[in-house]
């Protein structure tokens, strides 16, 4: 049987602690999580069975593990040190039988996005992040015709746009809307991207901006940075806009699910796994369901594609494309919205589009 295995680790630390070890998670608190976490050894999780292919009845199994970091170590550690540990989580992926290795949330973007991991372990490494663009563009385009919004005559917006996933959705969304605004922290990486998406031949008007008030231009926006805290607040979307947001932690503040009910904000990723799938273990989504990334890295693994897939900063539009034909082939498919790990509905949807109508009236 092929196998694989699966990094995640702490994002709320009390909470997601509290999913393996609750009495731990009662008696600590955030900063006792941060300082003693480091020198945790790598953590088994569960095992993963029922993953079955709807195209050749192929059935496989898996292991969740977790690295030992919360997100502020990642950017506050040592790189090596963060090399050190997640590399450490991967050797118990070995010594589990896994023939293919996926990094979960930050695990795939520190330093140069899984390469150096890859090359430091005796099995393949995937990030999972083609997939992961695939489902986010996929999740955007259902959004927007529920909502209403013509694609082709949108305005759009990326937020993250000059990381490895945002860079992807930009190129694809960049020949299916009108205009597409490009935003993340450093405007010469923004500028050079722009340029070399002209080249390309982008067919939107593409605007880049530091600013996160351009949003209010936008009626789709993706959001995909590697923040620790919210940067998405309710003064920053206009009414009737769609925020899909990919980033866990998250990008969007969760005061627009209680001011904002003229705006539809969708969990970006979430996927049904075909068979009859048990993950032994609750990582906070319903029963059945996975992360993109987790799915690229079932997908290859249903699939026989036993190798490094998906690693580095350049994620091809043909790799992207690849990944969606095998994930569709095996039988993964993009699940039903969910906005603040709640299911949303269409009358949800339809309340939306209403409040927002009369918000636009009234302006």
């Amino acid at each position: 049987m092929d196998t694989f295995a699966f990094i995640i680790h702490p994002i709320d630390p009390k909470r997601d602690i509290s999913r393996k070890y609750p009495f731990l998670a009662r008696i600590v608190n955030d900063w006792i999580i941060y300082e003693v976490a480091p020198f945790f050894p790598p953590v088994y999780l569960s095992e993963v069975n029922g993953i079955t292919s709807a195209a050749t009845g192929k059935e496989i199994k898996g292991w969740l593990i977790a690295c030992p970091l919360v997100p502020k170590h990642f950017f506050r550690l040592p790189e090596k040190r963060v090399y050190r540990k997640i590399i450490e989580t991967g050797r118990l992926a070995e010594k589990l039988g896994a023939k293919i290795l996926g990094l979960g949330a930050f695990t795939s973007v520190v330093g140069d996005a899984g390469t150096t991991i890859a090359k430091a372990l005796d099995i393949p490494v995937t990030t999972g992040d083609s997939y992961t663009v695939a489902v986010a563009v996929r999740a955007i385009r259902q959004a927007a015709e529920m909502m209403g919004i013509r694609l082709g005559s949108a305005t759009a917006a990326v937020v993250g746009a000059t990381g490895a996933i945002g860079k992807a959705c930009s190129a694809l969304l960049a020949n299916e809307v009108a205009d597409l605004y490009m935003v993340a922290r450093h405007e010469s990486e923004l500028a050079q991207y722009r340029e070399q998406m002209i080249a390309g031949g982008a067919s939107a008007n593409l605007h880049v901006s530091t600013n996160i008030d351009v949003l209010r231009e936008a009626q789709l926006i993706l959001t995909v940075t590697s923040a620790v805290h919210s940067v998405i607040e309710p003064e920053h979307l206009q009414p009737g806009s769609v925020v899909c947001d990919v980033a866990r932690p998250r990008d969007v503040s969760q005061q627009i699910a209680a001011a904002r009910d003229d705006v539809l904000v969708i969990d970006g990723g979430m996927i049904d796994v075909p068979g009859d799938v048990d993950f032994h273990f609750n990582f906070g989504f319903p029963p059945g369901k996975a992360y993109a990334c987790m799915a690229e890295t079932m997908a290859l693994t249903l699939e026989g594609r036993l190798e490094d897939y998906t690693l580095g900063k350049g994620i091809t539009l043909d790799r992207i494309n690849e990944i969606t034909a095998i994930a569709d082939r095996h039988g993964f498919k993009l699940s039903g919205f969910r906005s603040f790990e709640r299911p949303v509905t269409e009358e949800q949807i339809e309340r939306v589009r209403q409040n927002a109508k009369q918000r636009r009236g009234h302006s």
